[in-house]
């Protein structure tokens, strides 16, 4: 046998913005203030959101991921030159509290509810907690961790060794699932035993670190874990 059918996974921490929730769920409230601009908006607010995360970590300016969002969405507006009033901002922010789950999570929780389960995420506390909440998932994890306890953004090693130290175990028996491979890259860096679910069928960042498993669903999580057994 390999290592990898080897390894005994302990735990599972799951990246929550574009894992869990589906960012571009605020396309409808976008492209109702701005007609005709909502899939670009949701885009490029996105887009900028994480080159903020990564700037502010190299700047050593952290602030936490609901100013990080804000901010990417007043230069995602100016930059489509459309008028964001104060109205549409907090409604459009708040819109990030109530992300749609994508509809395989709840299937796939239930199928992984056996291990501890936790979200690490660039995801300020409030923030964390609300959409959790909101999409009735509450009970399904353990632990809500976010980078606001050390002040910087993934891919930074601090965020990811939250895992270890809140789990009580090794960073190679904790599953790290996320949807994007930047984060992917850095986790199994870190040497966490990762899942990458690549909706997006992306080619795999060319970092130097290799997923342990390239899957399409959290559904395949379950299936890739009891081969793994």
């Amino acid at each position: 046998m390999d290592e990898m059918e080897t390894m005994t996974i302990k735990a599972l921490a799951f990246d929550a913005y574009g894992t869990i929730f589906d960012v571009h769920s605020v396309i409808a409230l976008c492209e109702e203030f701005f007609p005709g601009r909502g899939a670009a908006l949701s885009q490029l607010w996105r887009t900028k959101q994480l080159e903020y995360t990564w700037l502010r970590s190299l700047m050593g300016k952290y602030e936490d991921f609901w100013k990080v969002t804000e901010d990417g969405l007043r230069f995602a507006c100016a930059s489509l030159s459309v008028d964001l009033t104060a109205n549409k901002s907090k409604r459009l922010m708040d819109a990030y509290l109530h992300l749609t789950p994508y509809p395989d999570v709840a299937s796939a929780v239930k199928r992984l509810n056996h291990l501890p389960l936790a979200i690490l995420s660039n995801g300020a506390p409030r923030m964390l907690h609300d959409v959790v909440a909101n999409a009735g998932l509450s009970d399904d994890f353990q632990h809500l961790l976010s980078v606001d306890s050390v002040k910087i953004f993934k891919p930074h090693a601090n965020v990811y060794q939250l895992a270890p130290d809140n789990f009580g175990v090794d960073a190679s028996e904790i599953g790290f699932v996320s949807s994007n491979g930047w984060d992917i890259a850095g986790a199994a860096h870190f040497g966490f035993t990762t899942f990458w679910i690549n909706r997006g069928k992306q080619p795999v960042e060319a970092l130097g670190s290799e997923p342990y498993h390239v899957i399409s669903t959290l559904d395949d999580v379950a299936d890739a874990l009891e081969k793994m057994s």
